[in-house]
């Protein structure tokens, strides 16, 4: 099987406002098995927090800030990947999933504030995960679920300092936190 390389592009980040949000945008695209985050905005912190987690639990995900998304998007399509743009204005993802989970370079845009009407043009699929408003971290969440495949929801990290065990009740870890 050849591996796929799998993208986000957080646009419309506002530092101010946003901080969360698009940390959790991150952090789920981290833990269902993406390689990294472009954020077209500067954000040390987002940097910071997510690196922080993939140092404590393992990985390799990225985040690059500062990123301009139009040459984002450019060198990504140039280099042969396809851009998929989440949007409740898309093609609803069931009948896109099949075509979608056989592409191997995907970047998946998740807008914050209003998303440039440019991005329609160029995205190369314009994907809904409803047709209704929504989080865009429950629909990254719900795209890279279907996307992935089943696997992903049981993302390891081998080279974490410090993993979960599941448990149905109370909180168990192996290892140690870092100091």
């Amino acid at each position: 099987m050849v591996r796929r390389e799998v993208v986000v592009l957080r646009i419309g980040h506002r530092p101010q406002r946003d901080q969360r949000v698009t940390t959790h945008v991150g952090l789920t695209a981290r833990a269902l098995g993406a390689d990294g985050m472009f954020l077209a905005a500067e954000d040390r912190g987002i940097i910071r927090g997510i690196g922080d987690v993939s140092s404590r639990f393992g990985g390799s995900f990225f985040v690059k800030d500062g990123v301009s998304w139009r040459s984002c998007v450019r060198r990504w399509k140039e280099s042969g990947g396809i851009v998929v743009h989440l949007t409740m204005f898309g093609i609803n993802l069931p009948d896109l999933e099949d075509e979608l989970k056989n592409i191997n370079r995907l970047m998946v845009v998740v807008g914050a504030e209003k998303v440039p009407g440019e991005m329609y043009e160029i995205a190369d699929y314009n994907v809904a995960i409803t047709s209704q408003p929504h989080s865009e971290i429950a629909g990254l969440a719900i795209f890279l679920d279907h996307i992935m495949g089943p696997d992903a929801l049981k993302t390891a990290f081998p080279d974490a300092p410090l993993s979960i065990i599941p448990t149905a009740r109370g909180k168990k870890t192996r290892g140690q936190e870092q100091e």
